[in-house]
């Protein structure tokens, strides 16, 4: 026997003829996987080219981008919302409120929305509490999260991220949205968790940048890859999620890839900072240390190598002191961080 899926036992006394029509219904399957979606893209930078580049073989897609639509035949914004069955939020993380608020009233119930923002915006909320507040209740929504570079994804290399979704039974669309390109998606659970995984890793990826700068060895790459995973589980759980999710896409792949990528925003102003190149020290790592100071957002001197980035970052001139001091109480720790 077949055992039943989460979807299936909550629909099991649906009426039969919404629960054929249903878009989600988790009996198509086969067929949701052959669909063409109607897809619109918000944001082209980078990583909306690189969703472009993955989905439009497959799909219908629309793009938007600055005010105007860069791909489709609507006349508005709201025109296309409406007509979409997945929004892809290829946006930085500050205008996801203004965004997901301006469309909230004209996207239909059984629309994906999906963020792949990993920073905070200004008054220190991640992508998965804008869309939790503004969606909730409203339409589907989730995160992709995971090493995603994008000029890998448009050169055809693989790309790989863990999709946390509103409703589980998603995963159907989200199967269905990628099949076939070179991005492994996977269904993966603790919104909130992988949200803090990948923004916080950032901010440990500035340190990578600053130890090979200063040719500290591979030794030293080698502790902080584990004492910024210790950290980053400590931080997720005093946010309610789960002590393993660091160890996933979002977390260790994701800081694995920035930390060690030459392309890597975040190492190179590792290395900046420590060539005493202290001019235009910014980015989405930077941006969450002031953050999280402004609004106390964890206790985050509890955390040594976060603290030590954050002092790194607001006053770069203390960086060999503050560094030494770091290594000196790290020899008098005695108990292993994992």
């Amino acid at each position: 026997m077949i055992a039943r899926s989460a979807f299936e036992k909550e629909n099991r006394h649906a009426d039969p003829a919404q629960a054929a029509s249903s878009f989600y219904d988790a009996h198509s399957w086969r067929r949701k996987s052959e669909m063409k979606l109607r897809v619109l893209i918000l944001g082209y930078g980078e990583m909306g080219h690189a969703m472009e580049y993955l989905l439009a073989a497959r799909h219908d897609v629309r793009i938007w981008n600055l005010g105007t639509l860069v791909k489709g035949n609507h006349a508005t914004l709201e025109e296309a919302v409406a007509d979409a069955q997945v929004i892809l939020f290829c946006l930085p993380v500050n205008p996801h409120d203004e965004i997901a608020r301006r469309i909230a009233p004209h996207v239909v119930p059984d629309c994906l929305c999906l963020t792949i923002a990993k920073g905070l915006d200004e008054t220190g909320r991640t992508a998965a509490q804008i869309f939790e507040r503004v969606f909730a209740g409203k339409c589907h929504y989730g995160v992709m999260y995971g090493p995603m570079i994008s000029e890998e994804l448009r050169a055809g290399r693989h790309g790989f991220a863990d999709a946390v979704l509103s409703d589980a039974a998603d995963f159907a669309v989200i199967h269905a949205l990628f099949l076939g390109s070179t991005l492994v998606c996977q269904q993966a659970s603790d919104l909130h968790g992988r949200s803090w995984s990948v923004i916080l890793k950032n901010v440990y990826a500035i340190l990578f940048g600053v130890a090979d700068e200063l040719q500290l060895g591979d030794n030293l790459r080698g502790h902080l890859m584990v004492a910024a995973l210790a950290e980053l589980s400590g931080i997720v759980q005093s946010f309610g999620g789960k002590a393993n999710t660091p160890y996933s896409y979002a977390g260790l792949g994701d800081l694995l890839t920035t930390a060690t990528s030459a392309d890597s925003h975040h190492h190179e102003l590792g290395r900046k900072l420590a060539r005493g190149e202290w001019q235009d020290i910014s980015g989405e790592g930077v941006h969450t240390l002031r953050m999280v100071e402004k609004y106390r957002l964890f206790d985050w001197r509890g955390y040594p190598l976060f603290a030590l980035a954050h002092d790194i970052v607001s006053a770069p001139q203390t960086l060999q002191d503050r560094l030494q001091d770091y290594l000196r109480q790290l020899r008098e720790v005695e108990r292993c961080a994992i």
